[in-house]
């Protein structure tokens, strides 16, 4: 995917108000997962860009009728900006943006009749509220499985197989998932570490050497202090993965590696479920990969593992 600051904008009256005209339709345009796109290249927009933006993911079904000078005119910003903006999400014309999002509205209709807006309200129903959580959740892992980029994933497998122990690092919800998945790599034997304290995690960044593997989680790809201990781990010869829902934040600067995420954040912090739930894909994906390619000793260490702990699940007497 091009940089959002290596496209070139284009003047708007070479663009037509409409869809109709015929013209030959850009290859990325066409797939169902362009509101996706948008909500990962947000943060890395221009203002004015974001703005276009947060109207077509705000309501995708509306915003695949609006003509550009509607949208234009909704997001405050000139036809120019729009078709700057269709650059940016490598989209080759305002006609293909509104095909495509038309396209992606369709299939998210499918959503047992809710609303394509998963904001959760103040006088939402206990029924409504749980349906919107559950379909937001839904979307985190299937929209993650899809932008998830297999080569990346496949050298990351390779890194953590190959290392003399694994660091993770991750922050508040992202602790949580850090946690996971050193627990997960502890179980078939390899040598794992979490730490969610800056001052700790600074430390063992600092002591990581070349072989070694430093996972940073963060959903934003912006909290300073995950990135922080990315960068002193890659000062210290260590391979560095980051997981994130950006690709553009600034946590990839400091990656070797890029596994990205796909969760929409919402009212009432739900957004922080889904968000948890599409790093735990990847992180299941990882780990999956990782005993895969020890099968026999991860099956063996899962087995011992399992053992020693039924001890723990005897009925008392």
């Amino acid at each position: 995917m091009a940089s959002p600051r290596n496209r070139i904008a284009s003047d708007a009256s070479d663009e037509p108000d409409e869809p109709g005209e015929a013209r030959e339709q850009d290859a990325t345009a066409n797939t169902p997962d362009v509101i996706v796109r948008i909500r990962s290249l947000l943060p890395s927009l221009a203002p004015a860009e974001q703005r276009v933006g947060m109207v077509v993911t705000g309501n995708p079904q509306r915003a695949a009728r609006l003509t550009i000078s509607e949208l234009a005119r909704e997001a405050e910003t000139s036809q120019a900006t729009v078709i700057r903006f269709c650059r940016s999400i490598d989209v080759g014309s305002y006609p293909d943006l509104r095909i495509a999002v038309a396209t992606w509205a369709g299939r998210a209709g499918a959503n047992g009749g809710l609303p394509l807006s998963l904001d959760i309200q103040a006088d939402d129903g206990l029924a409504e509220l749980v349906a919107k959580i559950a379909v937001s959740d839904a979307n985190a892992v299937r929209d993650t499985a899809a932008v998830l980029d297999l080569n990346q994933l496949r050298l990351a497998i390779d890194a953590v197989v190959e290392a003399g122990r694994v660091d993770i690092y991750g922050a508040s919800a992202s602790g949580l998932v850090a946690q996971d998945l050193q627990q997960k790599l502890h179980r078939i034997g390899l040598l794992a570490f979490a730490w969610t304290d800056t001052h700790l995690a600074l430390t063992s960044g600092a002591n990581l050497r070349p072989g070694d593997v430093a996972i940073g989680l963060s959903h934003t790809g912006t909290t300073q202090d995950t990135i922080d201990v990315l960068e002193q781990a890659r000062r210290a010869g260590a391979r560095t993965i980051a997981v994130t829902n950006f690709a553009n934040s600034p946590i990839a600067a400091v990656a070797d590696l890029l596994l990205c995420t796909s969760a929409h954040e919402t009212s009432f912090r739900a957004g922080a479920m889904a968000s948890r739930i599409a790093a735990l894909t990847v992180v299941d994906c990882l780990f999956v990969g990782v005993a895969q390619r020890n099968h026999g000793s991860a099956l063996a260490a899962l087995t011992r593992t399992y053992d020693a702990l039924q001890v723990r699940h005897r009925p008392s007497r």
